[in-house]
């Protein structure tokens, strides 16, 4: 029997789950388990997760690899991971929780972070002298929504003094992971982006600037040290390595957040090469050589797992959970409707499902259209008042109507951010790959292409996406290839080519679509001010 090459145990923990898998040097993706991690919306804005779950499900995982693959698990000489972004996590000095991860999508700090950085004149609440600095040093600017590190820290600071009293340091959610498995208390270049502090301007030398340190509000000392997401920051402790049954040998690679992950996991290592990655949320990401900014849209070219390049990348709130909320409180999970979701819930089967249902609808879902902003939206428009709906329904319109409806606005609000992406690369996008859960749905991939305008390549593996992403970003950082060496690696299983018969339709429903947004988020911010309805 041959023996296994080298693998790395990439892990992938989202909002919705911890995913890890078994990936060598040239992508082969050996082993995939999962578990689910609860998410708590609280009242006022709050999202929340506990990180000891995310431990727990770690160990899981790992015991199913092992009991599953158990030659590619005695070939692991790397640890590394791909976590969701934007998350806060208040840790003691023995690095144990004081708080739940406060997640990307919590508002709570909005009313904090306007009265740490407000001032006379003001946008969005936030003095206009405060947010020159952050564009020019950092590239972007804390959001207005809260959902950032940024008012994560002063949220906590604010409403919890004791805990911020006993605060070590504030972790992101890979800086945690990275802890518990190493001991070693460090942030990357891209999970420490969006607490607003870094000097961005020379991408190999991404540092704190004392500036932005001292206005922040968060004692400097409760800031963790930054390194490169390709860098070895030590090996497995004692009880990580028992946890996953490895030994205290195998090295740890800081890895990546997700969209850093993705951008590496899709083979797009080259300059303005873009992917659309349809998970939980969504969003169309670039390497590109310059840092810039466009502050209208909200796009930004930030840190990324590539010292020497910036990741341009434009995020929408909301993409696959509008597929998760209609499964979950529209087509209960028993309906006939579903099929192949009676006998599991996991995201094929549910898409093989809806693949049967929306070829029978019209493009157009026969007049029905549908705005994907559950909870806000971050680009092209950052607006937490945003609210999904559906429009122009009458006595005619079905359940199968209102499905293909929103694979539709989601792709419309793709449309409306790939116009800013395009402004941003200096040239029209004319192909792009495709990523994440959502890719699963030929109807979904070839409405993205005809909605588009654009040839969408499609990842033949796209829920590895992230997984794959560590796992290339810890080959790496151990030596075992070049990011120049991914593209040859990918593997695409089908190109989806826009049918030039539906864009007349398509692109009159788009300006609607936009028209819709404009008239409506007056009405959502009297609606949702305060977030007195979620």
């Amino acid at each position: 029997m041959a023996v296994s090459p080298p693998q790395v145990f990439a892990i992938d923990l989202g909002t919705s789950g911890l995913k890890a898998a078994l990936v060598a040097a040239d992508g082969t993706v050996t082993g995939w388990a999962e578990r689910p991690v609860p998410l708590r919306v609280l009242p006022g804005g709050g999202a929340e997760q506990d990180p000891l779950a995310w431990w727990t499900a770690l160990g899981q995982v790992a015991a199913d690899l092992g009991r599953d693959h158990p030659e590619q698990l005695r070939a692991v000489t790397t640890v590394c991971a791909s976590t969701q972004g934007e998350g806060t996590i208040a840790v003691d000095t023995h690095g144990d929780p004081l708080t739940p991860c406060i997640t990307w999508l919590d508002m709570r700090g909005a009313p904090h972070l306007r009265r740490q950085f407000g001032g006379f004149p003001a946008y969005q609440g936030m003095s206009v002298r405060r947010i020159a600095r952050w564009l020019r040093l950092t590239g972007g600017m804390p959001s207005p929504t809260g959902k950032d590190p940024a008012a994560h820290m002063l949220f906590v600071r604010d409403t919890l003094p004791q805990v911020y009293a006993r605060t070590a340091t504030f972790l992101n959610v890979l800086d945690w992971i990275n802890l518990k498995l190493t001991g070693r208390t460090v942030a990357t270049v891209d999970s420490i982006l969006t607490s607003w502090v870094t000097d961005n301007r020379r991408p190999g030398d991404i540092r704190y600037s004392p500036a932005l340190v001292t206005d922040c509000g968060i004692d400097a000392d409760k800031l963790p040290p930054i390194v490169a997401c390709t860098e070895v920051i030590g090996t497995l402790t004692p009880a990580a390595a028992a946890h996953l049954d490895l030994p205290t040998t195998v090295r740890v690679v800081a890895g990546s957040i997700d969209n850093t992950a993705a951008a590496i996991g899709a083979g797009t290592t080259g300059d303005n090469e873009p992917h659309l990655y349809v998970g939980t949320s969504s969003w169309i990401a670039a390497h590109v050589p310059r840092k810039k900014t466009d502050i209208a849209a909200g796009i930004a070219a930030v840190p990324c797992a590539i010292d020497d390049r910036y990741l341009m990348t434009a995020l929408q709130a909301t993409a696959g959970a509008n597929l998760t909320w209609l499964r979950d409180k529209i087509v209960e999970y028993d309906d006939p409707l579903l099929g192949a979701g009676r006998v599991s819930r996991d995201e094929g089967s549910i898409f093989d499902a809806f693949d049967t249902i929306i070829p029978t609808v019209p493009p157009g879902a026969n007049g029905v259209l549908y705005t994907p902003w559950l909870y806000g939206e971050r680009a092209p428009v950052d607006d937490a008042n945003l609210r999904a709906g559906f429009f122009n329904i009458s006595l005619d319109t079905n359940r199968s109507d209102l499905l293909r409806a929103v694979f539709e606005g989601v792709a419309f609000n793709t449309r409306w951010l790939l116009g800013s992406v395009d402004r941003f690369l200096g040239a029209p996008v004319t192909s792009m790959a495709i990523t994440g859960g959502g890719a699963l749905s030929d109807s979904w991939c070839q409405i993205f292409a005809d909605v588009l305008g654009v040839e969408i390549r499609r990842d033949a593996q796209p829920l590895a996406v992230n997984a794959r992403g560590a796992g290339w970003i810890g080959a790496v950082g151990t030596g075992q290839l070049t990011f120049a060496d991914i593209p040859d690696l990918m593997r695409t299983d089908r190109v989806f080519a826009p049918d030039p018969a539906h864009r007349p339709g398509y692109d009159e429903i788009f300006d609607v679509y936009r028209e819709l947004h404009n008239r409506l988020a007056p009405v959502y911010r009297r609606l949702n001010r305060r977030w007195k309805i979620r």
